[in-house]
């Protein structure tokens, strides 16, 4: 088996590392700057080097990997954010990754990294009248990239003539975890082949979707055997939940239209909205044969990982084995990526660095 690692920038609670190892691939470092989740990775990764502040990491030092994920920061980039773009404060640290990456390629005679992954917002296709998605794509493929002629960004697509080889697309993880519910998360993944044209293999090509994990045990890690948990534990009931559009209904509210603001309410069979990392999301909920016993309750941290497919418990404890707080859990959730997108970018990504491997073996 080849010995193929990854790095991982802004690295928030680990899910590239979780997937890539669920997928054969060896996390060996990450850097991040939240207390909170490193001290969760270093749980569940004792192993994995911690480098700190982006701003501070030299990529020509670190140990080179094949496979560098980052999911720069995308606050100026949401759809409820500032939309300042790249050039805002923190999506700005964009940069500072792909200094890293040439710093990487310049001390290892271009050789690493090979496949680049970043992931955002779907909010960067439109931030700065769509230039952004264009810089980010500029850069990753060392050339001016033109606009599309229709002025819009598809949800899908590919730059290729030159090296790297370079593919997006638009991943909702509603659709990638079969008949469980996961929430609503509508994110770009952007992927970069410095070795070869095999970007829309790793992106595009169908492939079956990796089982949820079981929940974490003790140690940290999720347990070999054990069944997965539903969103809501109802003890053999039938619930009834609606979630709440927050954005759609405070928008309603804002400009007073009642059929609005009671459309947001949702329905039972509406994906979960999108967890945030500012707020926590309300629901209805009520057992079918109780509806008079209904209430509105918020998610718990629980269910929160469950809607990410991430293992239970996943967030609960760290490395000093204190639990994490509340707060800290929903806002690192509330930032994460979803495990199933992420699970099928590094089968793929393992798919082809395998098969290259095996040929030159």
């Amino acid at each position: 088996m080849p010995d193929i690692k990854l790095g991982s920038l802004f690295d928030g609670i680990g899910v590239f590392p979780l997937a890539a190892s669920r997928c054969g691939i060896r996390p060996v470092w990450a850097s991040e700057i939240e207390k909170a989740p490193i001290s969760i990775t270093k749980r569940h990764f004792p192993e994995m080097e911690h480098l700190g502040d982006i701003t501070k990491v030299d990529g020509g030092k670190v140990e080179p990997v094949h496979v560098l994920t980052f999911g720069s920061p995308c606050q100026n980039l949401s759809l409820i954010g500032n939309r300042s773009g790249l050039a805002g404060a923190k999506s700005s640290l964009f940069y500072q990754a792909f200094r890293i990456i040439q710093e990487m390629r310049d001390a290892t005679d271009n050789l690493y990294p090979v496949i680049l992954v970043w992931e955002n917002v779907m909010g960067a296709f439109s931030t700065n009248d769509r230039m952004d998605f264009r810089a980010v794509l500029s850069a990753f493929a060392d050339t001016e990239v033109p606009m599309p002629p229709s002025g819009r960004w598809g949800n899908a697509g590919m730059v290729r003539g030159g090296t790297p080889d370079v593919c997006w697309r638009l991943m909702d993880a509603q659709y990638w975890a079969g008949a469980r519910r996961l929430a609503r998360r509508q994110r770009i993944f952007v992927v970069a082949d410095f070795g070869g044209r095999r970007a829309a293999e790793i992106l595009f090509k169908p492939r079956p979707m990796l089982p949820l994990p079981p929940p974490c045990t003790e140690s940290g890690g999720a347990s070999a055997e054990g069944d997965r948990a539903p969103f809501i534990e109802t003890g053999g009931r039938v619930p009834i939940v609606r979630p709440f559009q927050c954005f759609r209904m405070r928008g309603a509210a804002k400009r007073q239209e009642e059929t609005a603001f009671r459309n947001s309410f949702g329905l039972p069979t509406d994906p979960f909205p999108t967890l945030l990392a500012s707020d926590v999301t309300p629901f209805s909920f009520w057992y079918e044969d109780a509806p008079e016993d209904g209430c509105i309750r918020f998610v718990t941290e629980t269910e929160s990982e469950r809607l990410m497919g991430l293992p239970e418990g996943w967030t609960k404890y760290g490395a000093d084995g204190e639990e994490i707080r509340p707060s800290s859990r929903y806002k690192a959730l509330g930032n994460a990526i979803a495990l199933p997108c992420a699970d099928y970018i590094m089968a793929g990504i393992y798919e082809v660095l395998a098969d290259r491997a095996g040929k030159e073996g």
